[in-house]
C-alpha cells in the first residue's frame, strides 16, 4: 500500500470522525490507590490516574479489573510523555490545560492527535467549580465589594458557563472539567464529601452535557477497597446518579436558547453567564470572530463582551434592524448606530434605536451580575420567554431541542439537595410530558395546562436531578424547532 494512499485514507478517516457528533455525560473517576474495586462494582467504565512513577502498575491493575484507563498529566509534559504513554495499555491521555495559551493548546492537540491516532487525547479544564449552593452573593459596585443580605436568593456555583464556552471553542470534544472539593465543616473535613455532594456533581455534568473527572476522596477509596459497609452505602447512592445523565440522544440535541453571548474572554463573561443560567435564561456562546446570520437565528437578545470585527458588527446591526436587542458591555468605540439620538436608560447606559430593534451600550463592566441577568430577562418580550420556574430558587433548568423530532428536553438540577415541588412554564404546545429522575422508575406522566401559547406543569418532587421530555403537539411540532 503506497504512502500516498495511506495519507489519503488517514485524512478521510479523520474527516469522518470530525463529522460524528461527540457523546457527552461521561463520568470518569480519578483514582489514586494502586488497587481498585471491580468495574461492575464501582459502576463506571473510565478511570483516570495521574501519570507518575507508579502509574504503569496502576494502569495494569485497573485494566485487569475491566476499566478503560486514561493517563492525566500537565499540558507542558504531554509531548515528551506521549510516546511512552502510547505504549501502555491505556485508552487515552488527558492534558490539564493549566495556564496554557489557546493557540499553543490547539497546536499541541493537533500535533499529538496526528502522531498518535489510536490514542484518545483530551483537553482538561481542572479549574472547574464544585457545584454547590452558597448563602450569599458577592458583587462589585463602584470598585467596592458588597455582600448580599441573608434574605437574597442563594448564590449557586455552576459549571454551565464553562461548558457553553468550551462547546463553542472546542466542538471536537465534549467539555471536560474537574474540580477540587472544598473542605466544609468539621464533619465534612473528617469524612469527605457526602453521597449527595458526589451526586450533585454528576447531575450537573449530565445536565450541561459535559464530561466530568470526579475525584473520589482517599478515605472513601480505602473504605471501598476494604469492603466497609458505610463506604459502599455512600457509593451505592452515587451509582444511582452515574447511570442517569446520558439521555442517548447525544448529537441530536442542541441548546434551546434565545439569548446569545458573544465573547472570546471567558473571565469577563463568566459571572453574567452564571447568573443568566441561575435565572433560567437559556443562552448560547458565540465567538466574536465567527458571527454570521445563521448563528443568530432564533435569538432575541445578544450580549457582547468582546469587540466585534467589521463582519460581526454588520451582522449585529442587521440583527437589531430586524427587531433584535444588542447589549454591548464596556466596548467603547465608534459604531454606526451612534448617528441616532441616544436615550439614557440607566447609570452608564445608552440606548440607540436601530430599525425595529435597539442597541444598548453599557459604559462599564458588569459590576452586579444579578441585576444584569434580571435586566436581560426584562429585555425579552413576555411572549418570547422560553422557560420560567416557580418555587425554584435553588434550581437550574436547561432546555434542549431534538433537531430530528422537535422534542424538547429540560434538564433540572436542584443545588439545595432537598426535595422541591416546582412549577414550570414552557413556550409552546405539547402533547405529552414525561418526567424521570434517578430516584424513581421512568417515567411519570405530568398533566399539562395550556395558556396563551405556553404549557404549564408541576414537578411533584425534584431532589437533585430530573429530566422532562416534552413531545410537541402535531400542529406545533414545526414551530417548536424554530427558536
Amino acid at each position: 500500500m503506497s504512502d500516498q494512499f495511506m495519507r489519503i485514507r488517514t485524512v478521510v478517516l479523520w474527516s469522518s470522525l470530525l463529522l460524528v457528533p461527540p457523546a457527552w455525560g461521561d463520568v470518569l473517576v480519578r483514582w489514586s490507590e494502586l488497587s481498585v474495586p471491580p468495574q461492575k462494582a464501582l459502576g463506571v467504565r473510565k478511570l483516570v490516574v495521574f501519570w507518575g512513577s507508579n502509574a504503569a502498575s496502576a494502569v495494569r491493575r485497573a485494566r485487569a479489573q475491566g476499566y478503560e484507563v486514561y493517563a492525566e498529566l500537565p499540558f507542558e509534559q504531554a509531548i515528551l510523555a506521549a510516546e511512552l504513554i502510547s505504549r501502555q495499555p491505556v485508552t487515552g491521555m488527558i492534558m490539564d490545560r493549566g495556564q496554557g495559551q489557546q493557540e499553543e493548546l490547539d497546536s499541541t492537540l493537533r500535533t499529538l492527535r496526528s502522531a498518535h491516532p489510536k490514542l484518545a487525547i483530551w483537553l482538561l479544564d481542572s479549574n472547574g467549580k464544585q457545584p454547590q449552593m452558597r448563602g450569599q452573593m458577592i458583587a462589585t459596585r463602584n470598585g467596592m465589594l458588597q455582600v448580599s443580605s441573608p434574605t437574597a436568593q442563594p448564590w449557586l456555583d455552576s459549571n454551565l458557563p464553562a461548558a457553553r464556552f468550551e462547546q463553542e471553542f472546542h466542538p471536537d470534544q465534549p467539555p471536560l472539567y474537574a474540580f477540587q472539593w472544598e473542605a466544609g465543616d468539621s464533619v465534612e473535613q473528617a469524612n469527605g464529601p457526602s453521597a449527595e455532594d458526589y451526586s450533585l456533581a454528576i447531575a450537573e455534568a449530565g445536565a450541561i452535557h459535559a464530561d466530568l473527572i470526579l475525584a473520589v476522596d482517599e478515605k472513601l477509596q480505602k473504605g471501598l477497597l476494604e469492603n466497609q459497609p458505610a463506604s459502599w452505602a455512600i457509593w451505592n447512592k452515587v451509582k444511582q446518579h452515574l447511570s442517569f445523565p446520558s439521555s442517548k440522544l447525544h448529537g441530536s440535541l442542541q441548546p434551546w436558547a434565545n439569548v446569545g453571548v458573544i465573547t472570546d474572554n471567558y473571565e469577563a463573561a463568566y459571572e453574567p453567564m452564571n447568573l443568566m443560567g441561575r435565572h433560567n435564561i437559556p443562552y448560547r456562546v458565540l465567538r466574536a470572530t465567527s458571527v454570521a446570520a445563521r448563528n443568530l437565528e432564533g435569538l432575541d437578545v445578544i450580549t457582547v463582551f468582546s469587540r466585534p470585527d467589521k463582519q460581526a458588527l454588520s451582522q449585529l446591526t442587521a440583527f437589531a434592524d430586524q427587531g433584535g436587542t444588542v447589549v454591548l458591555v464596556n466596548l467603547k468605540g465608534t459604531y454606526p448606530w451612534q448617528s441616532a439620538q441616544p436615550v439614557p436608560t440607566a447609570d452608564h447606559a445608552l440606548s440607540y434605536a436601530v430599525g425595529k430593534g435597539r442597541v444598548i451600550e453599557l459604559a462599564e463592566p458588569v459590576g452586579d451580575p444579578e441585576t444584569f441577568a434580571q435586566d436581560v430577562r426584562r429585555l425579552i418580550e413576555k411572549d418570547k420567554v422560553l422557560i420560567g420556574l416557580w418555587n425554584a430558587l435553588t434550581t437550574i433548568a436547561i432546555p434542549y431541542r431534538n433537531l430530528r423530532s422537535g422534542e424538547i428536553l429540560v434538564e433540572l438540577v436542584n443545588y439545595a439537595e432537598e426535595p422541591l415541588r416546582i412549577q414550570v412554564r414552557l413556550k409552546g404546545s405539547f402533547a405529552s410530558i414525561r418526567y424521570e429522575s434517578p430516584d424513581q422508575a421512568c417515567c411519570q406522566l405530568l398533566p399539562p395546562a395550556q395558556r396563551d401559547g405556553f404549557t404549564e406543569f408541576v414537578i411533584p418532587s425534584l431532589y437533585i436531578a430530573g429530566r422532562v421530555r416534552l413531545t410537541p403537539a402535531a400542529r406545533d411540532s414545526r414551530s417548536s424547532t424554530i427558536h
